[in-house]
């Protein structure tokens, strides 16, 4: 559904009982990932025959659902995860925010949602960390985390696309996605459970491809793990990401692998910006299918160097241990490798202003 309404004018209505400054401010030297929020929220509602209406931050506050809510029902929802840093020099920024608008399109049209205009999108997300700028925490691996998100509300019981959707975005002050920070992290091999499959919702960022994956996750952690990797539906064999995250792979020769997208594997932002870097760097990166055999027998060789694991919450980690139901390995000694590290780095230097953005991949917010 192709989004026709005109440029639309936000209503903005400041929190009248924000948490008190000594709270915040509190609650600021023990962040952790996804359990505080900021004051306000952006919403903007879509209604069939009319369109994109009624745009407005407001205070951060719960949504009245109906129990004949479609969300609850048929589970037409999408949602972004992007990050607001605070530099250096004191600016607000953005990374690659207008891929997080295209990619939350694409999810749209996937799951026969409304599309919403980019630069509605991108202004929701604006208005929000301009409000909330001083949520935004500074320090080693902090950041303000937003999740634009858009689910049906129409009230029904019937298996068809939603008449009526609300958009929204908030705000979470985090720290580190990883306890412990950058230390190389261990992975599941899931053997009974795959994320996605041929023709499914696997490119899209959808809810239910993470609640699928949960009892896979619960199951890693019980094996000790810190994440589950998943390969692939048709022939269980082909590694393709991790609960959450994009994976790579680094060789003796330098070169990088990655599996290829191809409508089961989430198209990272993270995951693009890396390759970029890398190639940059004179790095030859094949994005192509590599399966766990290879893993594993690449690992013992010696063959394989690196791996390591990408994504907007945690950035990159590295892959340490790789456990699976008949045993374990080892890639590089279990700690973060060379390439790996100077990757995360600029990566991360460019995020946080740090490094010189020759690719205009920041957004300033101007004002704050």
């Amino acid at each position: 559904m192709q989004a026709e309404t005109p440029r639309l004018t936000f209503d903005i209505k400041p929190n009248t009982s924000p948490m008190p400054e000594a709270d915040r401010l509190k609650a600021f030297e023990s962040l952790g990932f996804g359990t505080l929020f900021s004051d306000h929220m952006a919403v903007i509602r879509w209604s069939e025959g009319k369109g994109w209406h009624s745009a407005e931050v407001t205070a951060r506050a719960p949504f009245p659902i109906d129990p004949a809510s479609s969300v609850l029902h048929y589970a037409q929802e999408i949602f972004e995860g992007m990050k607001a840093y605070r530099t250096a020099d004191g600016r607000a920024v953005l990374f690659r925010p207008e891929e997080n608008a295209r990619r939350f399109n694409e999810s749209a049209r996937r799951m026969a949602m409304p599309e919403l205009p980019e630069e509605a999108f991108l202004e929701a997300v604006e208005k929000l960390v301009r409000i909330d700028a001083k949520w935004i925490p500074q320090g080693e691996g902090a950041s303000l985390y937003l999740r634009p998100f858009m689910f049906a509300s129409e009230n029904f019981l019937g298996v068809r696309p939603s008449k009526e959707y609300i958009f929204c975005v908030i705000a979470s002050p985090v720290g580190p996605y990883f306890k412990g920070g950058a230390k190389p992290v261990s992975i599941w091999v899931s053997e009974h459970y795959t994320r996605a499959a041929p023709g499914g919702t696997g490119a899209a960022k959808c809810g239910g491809n993470y609640a699928a994956s949960l009892v896979a996750q619960a199951e890693a952690y019980a094996k000790g793990c810190d994440q589950v990797v998943f390969l692939d539906a048709a022939e269980h064999k082909w590694v393709e990401e991790l609960g959450g995250m994009n994976v790579f792979f680094v060789f003796e020769d330098g070169s990088i692998v990655t599996p290829p997208l191809g409508g089961t594997i989430l198209p990272g932002i993270t995951r693009k910006s890396l390759i970029s870097l890398a190639r940059e760097e004179g790095v030859t990166v094949h994005e192509k299918p590599y399966s766990f055999e290879e893993w594993k027998a690449d690992a013992q060789s010696g063959k394989l160097r690196e791996a390591f694991a990408c994504g907007t919450a945690a950035v990159v980690a590295a892959i340490g241990t790789v456990k699976y139901p008949e045993g374990e390995f080892s890639i590089g000694g279990g700690e973060t490798g060379p390439l790996t590290t100077k990757l995360r780095d600029t990566l991360v230097g460019i995020q946080r202003g740090q490094s010189n953005d020759r690719h205009g991949w920041l957004h300033a917010i101007d004002g704050i």
